[in-house]
Formats: C-alpha cells, structure tokens, sequence
C-alpha cells in the first residue's frame, strides 16, 4: 500500500505462489474496516471544512481537507483491489494499471500534502508574524494544485520508463496485488528495481523531512514551558502527531528490512509475500484511517463545528411535532 505499487513486473519473473482464498479473505478484513471508518468521519470532516467560510480560509484547513480527500480516495481503491484479489477476479491489463496508478496518485498526495501540513504547521510557530504573508488562502490552493500535479506525475513518469522499456506487464500476475507486485519487483529487470529503490528514496526523504521539522520545532519551543505538563495540550497534539508519523515511517522500514532480506536470499519469496501481505494490508492502512481521529479532530473549529451539527440533530429529533389545528 505505497507508491511502490505501480511498478509491475518483467515477463521473465514467475508467480509460483497462490495463497488460499481463506487467507485473502482474512486480509481483506483490515482495510474493509479501516474504510468504513474513513468513511464514516472523513466525508463529515470534509463537509465542515468546505461548508464554513471560515475554516475554509485558513490554509491548515484547506491542507488538512486535502490530506483527507487523499487518504479517503486512496482507501477505496486499496480495499476494492484486496476484493478483487480476494474474490480471484482477474482485471484485464488496462483496469489493472489504472486502479495502481490511482493508488498511486492518492498515496503521492497524501504523503506530500502530509509533509506540507508539517512545513505549514513549522512556518506558522517559527515565522507567526509573516505567517499570513508567507501562505495566504489563494497560495495555499495554488500549492494544493501543484501538489496533484506532483502526485499524478511522480508515477507517470515512472509509468512512461516502465513502459518504454517494456518492463511494465501487470498481466503476467494472475492477480493484480499490490503487495505480490511489491514483493516480487525485486526479481525484475533493472529498470523495474530502479523504479523501486527510487520510489523508497522518495518516500523516506519526505517522511525524513517530516521528522526533521518535528524535532526542530520541539527543541525550538522547549524553553518556552509549553512541554512542562505531560498532559498540556501541546504535548498530547505532539505525541499523537509522532504517533501518526511512526505509522508512517514503521511500515516502509519493515517494507525496506524485507526488500534487502529477500535480495540476500535470507528468507524464502513465500515468506517475503506474506510479510507484504501484512505490511500493506494492515499496517500502511492504519494511518489513513487514525490520522482524521488524531489531526482533525484535534482542531478545536473542527470539533465545535461537529458538536454543533450533532446538537442541532439532537433537537430536531427531540423536539415535539407541531399540534394540530
């Protein structure tokens, strides 16, 4: 469940390994539920922000709305490509290599909307006074335009060498599974592996720099007492926004760790396959899912909008019905 899903692999690599329909039935369950979660508190989030004049003019917002709309876009694929794997329903070559750039495109501008959220957020504590100059609401929309298109040609481009050097066969798969092609691109052509470890190279550097402006922004506030009380705001936002950030970063380690294990022949393809299975399915799941419980619903507007909507709810189901005449 990465951007690693859209390389395929060459006509000389083999699928000799076909797990059981149980077994794909079982990691079909992570991202079945996770979606409905999303689905449940994402569009509602979403709703707010676009719905308020106010909320909608403030550029956390705007990129908050955007990393959602990924996350909820990127969900819905991933969990009608575990289905159709889980049913055996084999795409055809077309239908495959659109559902792996889509989830491409979506896990690109999450992951880069993400890394914008972090810079927004250390512009907005470091620099307050040129906060506004610096990302006005119509910049802010401009740099959101960019980031999709960022997004869509970051695996167009890997799209287009893959392709040009013939490398690009999804059909050769009886099943177009993220996981399976993320496993066995390392037994394809070079232009393939290059794909790959570029691919991971990209992640990591936005991942890294995610992390690099947490850790300046903690040690630039330290002295400022905000960090005294475990229990103060600002701790508990800083905890729950590393804890997003580990569930980033943990699943592609381990993605990585199985990569350079596999190369040197340490565990077996089979092995490899499930440890994807388990990563893509499970673990690079649950950020998507966790991250509008630990971001968004930690803005106060937000929370308030919420309340306000389910109090209104509230009195029109209580309130008596009209006597009549």
């Amino acid at each position: 469940s990465c951007i690693l899903c859209f390389i395929c692999l060459s006509k000389d690599s083999e699928w000799a390994l076909n797990p059981s329909g149980t077994n794909m039935k079982m990691f079909l369950i992570p991202p079945v539920v996770c979606l409905m979660a999303g689905v449940l508190i994402i569009p509602t989030i979403l709703f707010v922000i676009f719905s308020t004049f106010s909320i909608r003019q403030e550029t956390r917002y705007l990129l908050l709305g955007n990393a959602l709309l990924s996350d909820l876009i990127y969900l819905l694929f991933y969990t009608l490509s575990a289905a159709l794997n889980a049913a055996h329903v084999h795409l055809p070559k077309e239908a495959c290599v659109l559902l792996l750039f889509l989830l491409a495109v979506a896990y690109c501008g999450g992951l880069f909307t993400a890394a914008a959220i972090v810079l927004d957020t250390y512009i907005a504590i470091l620099f307050p006074l040129r906060y506004i100059a610096i990302l006005p609401p119509s910049r802010t929309k401009k740099i959101i335009v960019l980031l999709w298109m960022c997004s869509g040609a970051f695996p167009g481009i890997f799209f287009l060498v893959l392709s040009s050097t013939h490398s690009f066969v999804p059909c050769v798969l009886e099943m177009c599974s993220v996981p399976v092609i993320l496993i066995l691109t390392l037994n394809g052509t070079d232009a393939v592996k290059l794909c790959f470890w570029l691919s991971t190279t990209v992640i990591f550097l936005c991942l890294s720099l995610i992390f690099c402006c947490y850790a300046i922004l903690y040690f630039k506030t330290k002295q400022s007492g905000i960090w005294e009380s475990i229990c103060s705001r600002a701790s508990v936002t800083f905890l729950m926004h590393n804890t997003v950030l580990f569930f980033y970063f943990f699943p592609l380690l381990a993605l990585f760790v199985e990569s350079f294990l596999c190369i040197n022949v340490v565990i077996r393809l089979q092995t490899g396959i499930w440890v994807s299975l388990t990563v893509c399915n499970v673990l690079m799941i649950l950020p998507k899912v966790l991250f509008p419980f630990l971001y968004g619903l930690r803005y106060r507007e937000i929370s308030a909008s919420l309340k306000s909507i389910v109090r209104r709810k509230h009195l029109l189901l209580v309130s008596p019905a009209p006597s009549p005449s």
